[in-house]
């Protein structure tokens, strides 16, 4: 039986002592560590955290076990979602929680010492392991929160680098230049085609000018989005001129049978800007 009124009784008298005592053993810490903080408010923030967080370990022995993990398991997920915390490196936060746990369970011995006249070895056990299984609970909940935002920046950064890879560029009234660099699979392939036909637009171009003199290598559907792009773009108006086209390209684009008559080529883009300006 893990359910003890005395035990809470004396956790909950010392929430703050605990709580500071886990303040003043903080070691020193990479400076985007939020442990590492020197300003007041940022201090007593993380003190208000960690004692919400002993409140809600105390709570475990006066709350029957089932009913305890339910409510827990809620708060911690609200808990780890803390954009502080997961600004901050995970052994940081999991090591901060391992010595709230030391702390914690340390109190616990100094109740089981002062009263163990009336206590066997049996509850210290109990309680000391019903601890760390709420301490492991929470420590998952909260990597499986980093791990989610952690994919969450990465995707968006993806997602930027794409954009941001894929640039139409503006060089007169009506001609554009859209220069690719790098590896292209088909979801960046697909995303040039998207973020190339609104730019297009946007900018009201007649003729644009693809480079392809920074990319390698082009597989069989990253050759086809390309020529959809082609298509795409003719019927908006615009033409196209491919420059830069590798002899490893211009052999997968023969392979796959894809008509190069409607399509104007130049060796370099220096070229194709001279054929399109003299045009």
């Amino acid at each position: 039986m893990h359910r003890h009124n005395e035990l809470y009784e004396f956790l909950l008298d010392n929430s703050w002592e605990i709580t500071e005592q886990w303040y003043q053993q903080i070691e020193g810490q990479d400076e985007s560590s939020i442990y590492a903080a020197q300003d007041t408010a940022t201090i007593n923030s993380l003190k208000e955290k960690n004692q919400e967080y002993v409140m809600q370990l105390h709570r475990i022995f006066n709350t029957e076990e089932k009913s305890f993990f339910e409510n827990f398991k809620e708060w911690t997920a609200h808990l780890a979602k803390d954009q502080k915390h997961l600004d901050t490196d995970v052994h940081y936060v999991v090591g901060e929680f391992n010595r709230t746990q030391e702390i914690y369970l340390s109190y616990i011995q100094k109740f089981y010492k002062e009263n163990q006249n009336q206590l066997t070895i049996d509850q210290f056990f109990t309680w000391s392991n019903i601890v760390r299984k709420v301490i492991n609970l929470t420590i998952y909940i909260y990597i499986d929160e980093a791990n989610k935002n952690t994919k969450k920046q990465i995707a968006a950064q993806k997602e930027m680098i794409n954009e941001l890879s894929s640039p139409v560029i503006l060089l007169q009234n009506d001609v554009a230049l859209l220069p690719l660099i790098g590896d292209i699979d088909t979801a960046r392939a697909k995303l040039i085609i998207e973020n190339t036909l609104a730019q297009s637009s946007q900018l009201g171009i007649n003729h644009l000018c693809i480079d392809l003199s920074g990319v390698a290598i082009i597989d069989t559907m990253v050759a086809h989005e390309i020529f959809n792009l082609i298509k795409a773009l003719k019927l908006l108006g615009i033409s196209t001129t491919l420059s830069g086209i590798r002899p490893e390209i211009a052999q997968t684009a023969i392979q796959l049978g894809l008509d190069f008559e409607e399509v104007h080529t130049a060796a370099s883009l220096a070229q194709a800007l001279e054929k399109i300006t003299k045009g």
